[in-house]
């Protein structure tokens, strides 16, 4: 997705009120701009993403890290809704969940090998 951050901001010091700006090319490489708010920091916990500006007609998305028994589970919880209506909604079954579902598993099998690797 050509996924970019612009923001000068350093990314390992979240603060609510944080604005981060990226561009994105979800469709057929065309880079749209793509604007959240951090809304919700608690340290090593969690955090909350707000789209302000972006692809999504609404998107909050919660970062959870979690402690258990083989180190920390990284969950998140994204809400989210489409613009356009029923056009939004046949996007959504075409190709938007399925890239979606495509993002996350790359950062899984990212994390899992940055992380995982001296365990395997």
């Amino acid at each position: 997705m050509k996924f970019t951050v612009l923001s000068n901001d350093k990314m390992d010091n979240l603060f609510e009120g944080m604005i981060i700006d990226y561009t994105v090319s979800p469709l057929f490489g065309i880079p749209l701009k793509w604007r959240t708010r951090i809304t919700r920091v608690e340290p090593n916990k969690s955090f909350v993403d707000f789209q302000e500006r972006g692809p999504y007609k609404y998107w909050n998305h919660l970062h959870e890290f979690i402690p258990n028994g083989q180190g920390v589970l990284m969950k998140d919880t994204v809400d989210y809704e489409l613009p356009f209506g029923v056009l939004g909604n046949l996007a959504h079954r075409l190709f938007v969940k399925q890239k979606l579902t495509h993002i996350f598993d790359f950062r899984y099998t990212v994390l899992d090998e940055l992380f995982n690797k001296s365990k395997k």
